[in-house]
């Protein structure tokens, strides 16, 4: 039997998914039969060894040269310290406190302090643990509905797929080609919207089965009042102001996303000293002024142009950052705390660049086999255009999910539809917003990947420190709901394109033709061709 060049395309993504399914690690996989049917190409003459050159230019210019992945490391590692400081302790305590008395409050709480913990972390692992082992035993006291507990904690913890500055939205924006300011703005709508979506499930059920999610007792309130106040407002407002500075730096056009990453890994460090019980008085005291300097250095930037005062406010501030952060150094318990940031750093900083390896192989031999007209012969001929596409899309995403990871999926699977996503939903929302939109309608569909049973990593993080009277069937069980409201976000994000458009900034529309371009007419003296005037 001839294999025929038409024949390439189906073959190689074969023999991916066998590959993938024999248990080889993903990034040698792709490498491998990549390369493998690159020899098989070159030996029945669809190209020649020459075309294979293309791989090590595009991993040197692409992969290792690419900014932007700069910021993977440094977001990485402000999530790998903020998961383990004390901050998610703080905060789901006093907001239990605060929403205890009504029903449904604990509910509430897992779910606010869950987006908080989002936009400063990024890591659902960490986030689904640590509120698991704080907020599981405390709602279980009170007679919470274990289904309901299950849930609720595993689906707040993958809202940290969602929320601005995600990796995942990272990893979307490079992948696509797109800016990763437009792809955070983009994904705001779809993370409020969501938080809403499971805020009106728990207030239903409050309603609809109060015994399900019953208040907790005033008397079993340690704090109330003002020092209660007190309590939620400093685990929010240091948090507030990381989000400020690395989203609010880089919406504003200040930072790059690298540097709002940098800042990021900085803050972190700084708001785990300041959460540790062993920061000293004098540390405070630099915090104090390192805030009051860089208070004064905004305004004197807002009201002024910078100058000697902008300066040496900023310069106060930037001493008291390092003081705070040898602090940090000098503490044992942030000392190892920082030391494992830097290595869960490394683990996944090398994993993403292996795998952009490896697809680089594959994708560079599916291309040259004519795999992408393939794809786009088989995406454009689907029944129901548009429509048709993107239903397909999300419920071929939604069962990948269940075998491969979100960067396998968005190295392998992405730069192949990416430019057939482009063509087909220009049409419906512009060709600037179409890959916005497509990158978080994913991003909310790959949410359900750490959700749905018996695959999803957010229940087996939740098995792993669930106590033992909780079944695996509760926690199965309990996950449904959650995805069944995920399933509603993707729904409204693909028939309502401005949640996530809404945002962006409008494409001019522009008439080259009509450009008129006027030049003043400048009068000069007459000239004077006459003998020259005597002196």
């Amino acid at each position: 039997m001839t294999i025929t060049l038409e024949m390439m395309p189906p073959l190689m993504f074969g023999g991916l998914i066998i590959a993938m399914l024999i248990g080889y690690p993903v990034a040698f996989t792709l490498a491998a039969v990549g390369l493998s049917f690159g020899f098989l190409a070159i030996h029945l003459g669809f190209f020649d060894l020459n075309f294979l050159q293309a791989i090590p230019g595009r991993i040197f210019g692409s992969v290792l040269s690419n900014e932007l992945l700069l910021a993977i490391p440094f977001f990485t590692f402000m999530g790998a310290i903020l998961e383990r400081c004390g901050l998610a302790e703080d905060m789901l305590d006093s907001m239990g406190q605060l929403f205890g008395p009504i029903r449904g409050g604990l509910g509430y709480s897992v779910i606010l302090v869950g987006f908080i913990l989002g936009a400063i972390t990024g890591t659902v692992a960490a986030q689904v643990i640590a509120m698991a082992m704080i907020s599981m035993p405390v709602m279980i006291r009170y007679g919470y509905n274990i289904r309901y507990i299950t849930g609720v904690l595993a689906a707040s913890g993958t809202i940290t797929q969602l929320v601005p500055p995600s990796l995942v939205l990272i990893v979307l924006a490079d992948q696509l080609g797109k800016s990763v300011g437009d792809m955070y703005l983009g994904a705001w709508g779809p993370s409020v919207f969501q938080i809403l979506l499971f805020a009106g499930y728990t207030f239903v059920l409050s309603i609809v089965k109060p015994s399900h999610v019953p208040a907790v007792p005033k008397t079993a309130l340690t704090l109330t009042g003002w020092p209660l106040w007190k309590k939620c407002l400093l685990g929010i407002i240091p948090s507030a102001v990381l989000i400020f500075v690395v989203l609010g730096t880089m919406m504003m056009g200040l930072a790059t996303p690298t540097e709002a990453g940098a800042m990021g890994a900085v803050g972190a460090i700084v708001l785990a000293a300041i959460h540790h019980k062993d920061f000293s008085a004098t540390g405070r005291k630099m915090l104090i002024i390192g805030v009051i300097a860089g208070g004064i250095g905004t305004i004197v930037a807002m009201l002024y142009t910078e100058n000697l005062i902008f300066k040496l406010a900023f310069a106060i501030t930037y001493i008291a950052v390092v003081w705070i952060c040898l602090e940090a150094v000098k503490i044992p318990d942030l000392r190892d705390l920082i030391k494992q940031g830097y290595e869960t750093t490394m683990r996944i900083t090398c994993m993403v660049t292996f795998i952009l390896i490896g697809s680089t192989c594959f994708s560079v031999v599916f291309l040259g086999v004519s795999g992408g007209v393939w794809l786009e012969h088989l995406l454009t001929s689907l029944p129901g255009g548009v429509w048709g596409f993107l239903i397909f899309i999300n419920i071929f995403i939604f069962f990948l999910a269940f075998f491969l990871d979100f960067f396998e999926i968005a190295f392998i699977i992405l730069p192949m539809i990416a430019p057939i996503a482009q063509k087909v939903l220009a049409p419906v929302v512009g060709p600037d917003a179409a890959l916005i939109w497509f990158g978080v309608m994913l991003c909310v569909n790959m949410q359900t990947s750490f959700l749905h049973p018996p695959f999803g990593f957010a229940l087996f993080y939740l098995r792993g420190v669930a106590p033992k009277e909780v079944k695996s069937s509760d926690i199965y069980w309990g996950a449904m709901p959650w995805i069944g409201l995920q399933a509603i976000m993707v729904i409204l994000v693909i028939a309502f394109p401005v949640v996530v458009t809404g945002l962006l900034d409008k494409p001019l529309d522009v008439d080259l033709n009509k450009v008129k371009i006027e030049v003043p007419q400048i009068e000069l003296p007459p000239l004077d061709f006459g003998p020259p005037a005597k002196p």
